[in-house]
């Protein structure tokens, strides 16, 4: 199982819209660079729901629910989507600024390339992640 994070402006698509609906495509991505990071999503892992622009935190777990497939909503088929479920709400959000001021995270995407909307989390660093959401 491989880790992820998925970024989301909350007031586009947030956290508890989700587990309300309990799935969703995940979809909308067109960066290069989160493409290909999402073209090695696998059905089966799991990913960290994050709260973009106002927030910038880490708040819920979402299981891959699917391998990515071509958006049908797109005529070019190099942008992809998956299918995610809410998995569990984090008992307390983990901000980008804890995470920064973390010296494990230094060389973590999230903390190099804060506007990447997909990218692999470190199994370590999920750990971490998990720790700080129960303190």
């Amino acid at each position: 199982m491989n880790y992820w994070l998925l970024k989301q402006e909350p007031t586009v698509y947030n956290f508890d819209r989700l587990a309300k609906e309990k799935k969703t495509v995940w979809d909308g991505v067109h960066n290069n660079l989160a493409l290909k990071h999402m073209r090695s999503v696998k059905k089966g892992d799991k990913a960290i729901f994050y709260h973009t622009g106002d927030e910038k935190q880490a708040v819920g777990i979402v299981d891959i629910m699917t391998n990515p497939y071509p958006n049908p909503k797109e005529s070019d088929k190099r942008f992809i989507v998956f299918d995610v479920k809410a998995s569990d709400k984090l008992k307390r959000p983990v901000t980008l600024d804890e995470i920064k001021n973390d010296m494990k995270f230094k060389d973590w995407e999230l903390v190099r390339n804060s506007r990447l909307s997909a990218m692999p989390v470190p199994k370590v660093l999920w750990d971490e992640i998990m720790k700080k959401s129960k303190s």
